[in-house]
């Protein structure tokens, strides 16, 4: 243990005690300066320079002032004001030069208080609270030692003859600051510790999101091409019924496609049958597409929401998967809205356009904005259409309105039956 204590007290005051540390300024988005506007921000900024050199200062008015009113030697003066200054730059340093300015003001400042002097007592005092808050609390620790084994022996060896010795209301007051300073440590980096985990915490649930909305989508899009598959095994196998006579080798390219559609099939359900959790149920009805849009529409209507559809451009059947995955953009932005903007009006337009479809879904400003609370899933939605977009290569933005609503705005590519064909 003694040794370990040597070590500590090695790499605190001992190793790199010369090197430069220059005091930082105040943040700028603390919880004074970022009230602040312009170049006042700016100069707050600089308020640990401003309140070092002040507490300087009046050290050094203290130490200026001799027995009877009298002026000082101008080294004690110095002497006082010196170790303060360090401190901005080297602070293990400016503990040192503490230590031997006291001496200095305490063998020129006379036969008054022993071992520190008014001035001295002040100027260390400020050091040791600066440096206690520029390094750690076991720093603290330490130069709250040595004072007190500097004092101890300064009153046992060169006491005699003084008016009044003062170790003892140096240690108790230093003591009572550096605890305050200590506590103010274990409190920031206690903060810093749980910032962190949330941090942690946030990037894992985030992931996790993610991995959901696409495990969702993995057992949607499994359902669909699983459909597909059992409908080509079917057709594969009646097609040669439906020709007359057909001729062996159509007949023998007819059960290749189905035992191949067959075994497509069971590797597909083997592959993606993991992500299906336990207690996952397939669904009775088939997977929902836009013509099922007017259902929903009517079910978020029954829940307050005054909502509206527009259709532009020739409506034409798309691929499944980007049929369902509109219908689940869309049902995910209205319950978006009916979360987050209760009271607010929405409008769904869906426009077939050459080479894919445009979906945009909006949402007026909420009456009463302040009656809204978060909601701890606020950004998973937006997650999940994100990942259905970029599955089909598509674009998407959403953000707030200029008159305080939001908008999720979508483009899916369809390719062309000549793109299809190439």
């Amino acid at each position: 243990m003694a040794a370990d204590a040597l070590r500590g007290l090695r790499q605190d005051l001992f190793r790199d005690a010369f090197a430069y540390r220059p005091l930082p300024r105040m943040a700028a988005d603390g919880p004074l300066t970022r009230r602040l506007r312009g170049r006042l921000r700016e100069y707050v900024s600089w308020t640990p320079h401003a309140v070092t050199c002040a507490a300087s200062f009046f050290a050094l008015l203290l130490a200026s002032v001799g027995r009877d009113g009298g002026s000082a030697d101008p080294i004690v003066a110095l002497c006082a004001l010196a170790p303060v200054l360090l401190t901005m730059v080297r602070p293990v340093a400016a503990f040192w030069a503490s230590m031997a300015a006291t001496l200095i003001c305490g063998v020129l400042g006379g036969w008054g208080d022993w071992p520190w002097p008014p001035g001295a007592f002040l100027s260390h005092l400020v050091v040791l609270t600066v440096v206690a808050i520029r390094t750690r609390p076991r720093t603290a620790a330490w130069m709250w030692l040595l004072t007190g084994v500097y004092g101890f022996f300064a009153e046992s060896l060169f006491g005699w003859g003084h008016y009044s010795t003062n170790t003892a209301p140096m240690l108790v007051v230093s003591a009572m600051v550096l605890l305050v300073v200590t506590v103010w440590h274990i409190r920031r980096e206690a903060e810093q510790e749980v910032t962190a985990q949330q941090t942690v915490t946030a990037h894992e649930r985030s992931r996790r999101t993610l991995l959901e909305e696409r495990t969702t989508i993995a057992r949607e899009l499994h359902d669909v091409v699983a459909h597909h598959m059992s409908v080509v095994a079917i057709q594969a196998e009646a097609a040669p019924y439906r020709v007359e006579n057909p001729p062996p080798e159509l007949e023998r390219a007819f059960a290749t496609i189905r035992e191949n559609a067959v075994a497509a099939l069971t590797e597909l359900r083997r592959v993606l049958g993991v992500v299906r959790a336990e207690d996952y149920e397939a669904p009775d009805a088939p997977q929902p597409t836009l013509a099922d849009l007017d259902a929903l529409l009517a079910n978020v209507r029954d829940a307050g929401l005054d909502v509206g559809k527009t259709v532009t451009g020739a409506v034409r059947e798309l691929p499944q998967g980007v049929e369902l995955s509109a219908y689940r953009i869309v049902q995910e932005a209205l319950s978006n809205t009916l979360r987050h903007a209760p009271g607010a009006s929405a409008r769904v337009e869906i426009g077939y356009v050459l080479g894919g479809l445009g979906l945009r879904v909006v949402n007026t400003a909420p009456p009463a904005p302040s009656l809204v609370k978060p909601s701890p899933g606020a950004g998973h939605g937006i997650t999940g259409m994100r990942e259905r977009v970029s599955m089909l290569g598509g674009e998407m933005t959403a953000g707030p309105t200029d008159d305080g609503g939001y908008e999720v705005t979508v483009f899916l590519p369809v390719p062309t039956a000549s793109e299809d064909d190439a």
